[in-house]
């Protein structure tokens, strides 16, 4: 007699197997930050075969190399989940033509210690948001510097900087731009071409 649970479990099985694993990186602490309302917005396009999930960096202290020895469980949280995933969005503002502390201090406590980086070999995606009209031009390219140094596969098309952020979200946080999605959808749907090696 054929056994219909059986096939469910193995079809289960298999879906967990090829299902990918992208973590978002957000580099703003605001409750209510445009960046988390964006991470969500790419998270409600619910992409096949993908998982994706807000990795929480800020309780993560500042890195100490005195720490290495006996690392504090922020941080060894922070590498164990970098590890476990196939891929990382990084959603930053801009600061000062630059990235928030938060969000250098998380690749820099993950890349240690030295040899041990969680981020060597991951496939990476950078997206920039500003209220103003430059979309965050200087935080997104700077934080692909160090990304090239520790090694993360960085998707180079397209490029993702959000101009005009605070027009394109509702008071409840909801994305109310159609183009703005038409190209949150083209984003997501090249970083899963990358991650999925195809």
């Amino acid at each position: 007699m054929h056994n219909r649970k059986f096939d469910f479990v193995i079809m289960e099985d298999y879906y967990k197997l090829i299902m990918k694993h992208i973590g978002i990186l957000i580099g703003s602490l605001r409750t209510g930050s445009f960046c988390r309302q964006v991470a969500n917005a790419l998270i409600a396009l619910d992409p096949k075969d993908i998982s994706l999930q807000i990795i929480e960096i800020g309780e993560v202290s500042m890195y100490n190399q005195d720490l290495d020895e006996t690392p504090p469980k922020a941080w060894l949280d922070l590498r164990n989940s970098i590890r476990n995933l196939d891929g990382v969005i990084f959603i930053t503002p801009e600061y000062n033509r630059s990235v928030p502390a938060v969000l250098k201090n998380a690749l820099d406590v993950a890349s240690r210690p030295y040899g041990q980086s969680a981020w060597d070999g991951k496939k990476g995606a950078v997206m920039s948001i500003s209220p103003g009209a430059m979309g965050g031009f200087g935080a997104n390219h700077h934080l692909r510097q160090s990304l090239v140094f520790l090694n993360v596969i960085t998707m180079q098309q397209p490029e993702a900087y959000i101009g005009g952020v605070s027009t394109l979200f509702n008071e409840q946080g909801n994305l109310v731009n159609d183009s703005t999605k038409e190209f949150f959808q083209k984003f997501l749907n090249a970083f899963i071409v990358l991650v999925s090696g195809c």
